[in-house]
């Protein structure tokens, strides 16, 4: 058959062709009279061949059913006006509109008339016009509309169309609508609404205070509100605010209300001038909070702070300076890449009794958790410091404590959430001189989940990696970090690996800063059937070491994983005792703590006991039962005989290891 021309390789038509096929033969392309060919359709989008997609068509049918009489057969009442609907069309879109119209009550009726009472008639027109078309226009409605709209959709069951509107609210959100939009969204639960109106109101507490909405919270959207610690307004604005919200709402239980109010923050004027005169709180409730203010340490005090999570707030744009030190214009530029031994830095001098430091003023009380703060790292240097937080300048806390560690480059720390306005860094060692060196520093608050213990993270990702600036500071390689790459594939006899000299020497790996660790994996030169035999430390400063592993009775190979108590480490070495091969120890590569992997250990491997090896024994009789069946086949029968004889190896050689070893 000869090829038609416009036949198109890839297997599509060419458009506007039809493909014909009989029972009997197959008639090629027949290519239709123009005259039949019609072009009032629009071009539609490419379908997979044998789907057709009318969907928009079946939409514009059904929607022009709404709001007409035919073909009606039950009528809503909302605001004096009606709504003609189908009930099979409601019925199939909704489970509330299935129960009520079909559930054998007075709405089941014939041409029944139902009233709602709870929603307005433009709320309503929007629902009615989704359900018979799947579409609606928000962007042309008033908020109030568009809460009616949303309160609809929670009540007649349409998740998806709640989380959209609820998405579009999200974007509207002014000092104007908040309030009742966060009203709405506590009353709903629905999440991430009421975690944007949060946020806005967080970011604009002084505006959101005295806007109108605030006076029309419900009471309980009006607490969650004032309760939040990150609701950071002077306290004297929002016991001004709350007392206009109590004379807007008299019925309510003003007392509660003025529990929220955070009176020991407030200044002894405040409360004698502008509480006291009030009369929302006894004066018993006031004398407490001047005991409290005059008893307590500042930074005990229960501060309110400004929360914008995962983003640096020591930055210009917040308002940020460094007022101490040397060289301050260069630590919150933001340059991480551009410094060396003479610019790009901040620093102070070291002292003895610590007189000296790098001090931050946040532009306003913020809530932190998270510090990030790059040591100048263009040698091998390390450092020791602490990080203190105050609100006043006076009372400080100290967060962070690594004044008897050695630490270098990138440092990621975390500690309980604080409120603070001032974050003070003091450097108290340097191995290389008496100068300390920040180039770069972050403060923000994570909702990233950590874990603390004596004051150190517990990592549960692998902190010995390039990444995270841990590096070889001991040991032999082609490339310098070979052993913390991550590369377990590609090595042979001439790189990929990390070695030391028998008897001479470790291999020794610096964490960029202390961690708590309690487990360590590393993978063991296995291109041959040697073994070895090695010991593992642990240190903070590389004077005090504490071993965690002593193998150095044990023939290991390849894969390695160390279990000990949690332990601080800085530092970790490696030490090779014995290799069957030759007089040096190689690994390939180091993780600590140990990842769950798919590659199992093979050196190291528990030793069996007598009463293992009988329980080995049973099993293989069994095997030996089934060898001696004559419905066995051959190939069967042989891999019984090679699983026996391979265990039995295994476990006798086993057991002879631990004879030896006991």
């Amino acid at each position: 058959m000869a090829k038609n021309p416009n036949f198109q390789e890839a297997g599509h038509l060419p458009t506007g062709y039809v493909h014909c096929r009989s029972s009997e033969t197959f008639t090629g392309y027949q290519y239709p009279h123009p005259s039949k060919m019609s072009n009032s359709h629009p071009l539609r989008p490419y379908t997979a061949v044998g789907e057709i997609d009318h969907v928009h068509i079946l939409s514009e049918h059904i929607g022009a059913l709404m709001n007409g009489e035919e073909y009606s057969d039950v009528t809503f009442i909302v605001e004096k006006k009606r709504f003609p609907a189908h009930r099979v069309i409601l019925a199939a879109r909704c489970h509330y509109f299935r129960a009520l119209l079909y559930g054998g009550m007075r709405e089941s009726q014939p041409e029944a008339e139902i009233p709602l009472q709870d929603t307005t008639a433009e709320a309503f027109t929007m629902l009615l016009k989704y359900i018979y078309t799947g579409r609606a226009t928000l962007r042309d409605e008033k908020e109030e509309v568009l809460l009616d709209f949303l309160s609809l959709a929670h009540k007649y069951g349409f998740p998806e169309l709640e989380d959209s509107t609820s998405e579009y609210l999200c974007t509207i959100l002014n000092i104007q609508n908040v309030c009742m939009t966060f009203d709405v969204a506590s009353l709903y639960s629905l999440p991430k609404l009421t975690f944007m109106c949060c946020m806005f109101m967080d970011r604009n507490a002084q505006e959101v205070l005295s806007s109108e909405g605030f006076l029309s919270l419900s009471k309980a959207a009006l607490l969650s509100i004032v309760l939040r610690d990150s609701f950071a307004a002077p306290e004297k604005d929002i016991f001004q605010a709350l007392m206009n919200w109590c004379k807007h709402n008299p019925k309510e239980n003003h007392a509660e209300i003025m529990q929220a109010v955070r009176l020991p923050l407030m200044s002894l004027t405040e409360l004698l001038n502008v509480v006291r005169p009030s009369g929302l709180l006894s004066p018993d409730a006031i004398l407490d909070a001047i005991k409290i203010r005059s008893e307590s340490r500042d930074m005990d005090l229960n501060y309110r702070g400004m929360l914008i999570p995962g983003e640096n707030i020591a930055t210009m744009k917040y308002g940020a300076q460094v007022v101490k030190g040397e060289l301050k214009s260069a630590l919150l530029d933001g340059d991480t890449q551009n410094y060396d031994l003479d610019h790009g830095f901040s620093r102070h001098p070291i002292d003895d009794d610590c007189r000296s430091g790098i001090e931050i003023k946040l532009g306003q009380p913020s809530i932190i958790n998270h510090i990030r703060i790059l040591l100048w790292d263009r040698d091998s240097r390390s450092y020791s410091y602490y990080i203190e937080v105050s609100m006043d300048e006076l009372d400080w806390i100290r967060v962070i404590d690594h004044s008897k560690y050695l630490c270098r480059s990138w440092q990621s720390l975390y500690f309980p959430a604080r409120v603070c306005r001032y974050i003070r860094i003091v450097g108290t060692h340097n191995t290389v001189n008496k100068v300390f060196h920040i180039v770069a520093f972050e403060c923000m608050f994570t909702n990233k989940s950590f874990t603390l213990e004596k004051g150190l993270i517990v990592p549960a990702e692998n902190v010995a990696t390039i990444a995270d600036c841990a590096s070889v500071i001991e040991g032999v390689s082609r490339s310098r970090n070979a052993l913390l790459n991550g590369d377990t594939k590609n090595y042979d006899w001439d790189s990929g690996y990390t070695c030391h000299q028998l008897g001479s020497g470790a291999i020794v790996v610096q964490l960029a800063q202390p961690y708590m660790i309690g487990s360590i994996r590393l993978l063991l030169w296995d291109c041959d059937d040697r073994s070895y035999s090695y010991y593992i430390e642990v240190s903070t400063n590389q004077q005090q070491w504490t071993m965690v592993a002593d193998r150095t009775k044990i023939s290991c190979k390849s894969w390695q994983t160390i279990t000990f108590d949690k332990q601080p480490a800085s530092f970790i070495r490696i030490v090779g005792t014995h290799n069957t091969a030759n007089e040096v120890f190689h690994c390939v590569h180091f993780e600590c703590p140990a990842q769950n992997g798919t590659h199992k250990d093979e050196g190291c491997m528990e030793v069996a006991t007598t009463e293992e090896f009988h329980t080995m024994s049973y099993y293989n009789a069994a095997r030996c039962q089934k060898a001696r069946q004559k419905d066995v086949t051959d190939f069967e029968r042989q891999q019984c005989v090679h699983t026996i004889n391979k265990d039995e190896l295994m476990v006798r050689k086993n057991i002879n290891v631990r004879n030896v070893l006991s």
